[in-house]
């Protein structure tokens, strides 16, 4: 596995993370762990913009990677 498809495949983790985060602050009867997941699910967020850089410079620098 290459480092583009690598880093990839861990934005797809993260997404999914995320998601699972949403249900989790969307279905929690407990104020403290909505809070909890709605802070974490924000966190990932970020950890997916930062994926998102990290794609488009690998594309950019390294074509061979491009559309992988």
């Amino acid at each position: 596995m290459t480092i583009g498809s690598q880093v990839k495949q861990s934005l797809a983790n993260m997404k999914a993370i995320h998601a699972t985060l949403q249900q989790l602050a969307l279905t929690s009867t407990n104020d403290e762990a909505q809070r909890a997941f709605h802070e974490a699910m924000l966190e990932t967020e970020q950890m997916i913009a930062a994926l998102k850089g990290r794609i488009s410079t690998l594309e950019r620098e390294e074509p061979q990677y491009k559309g992988m």
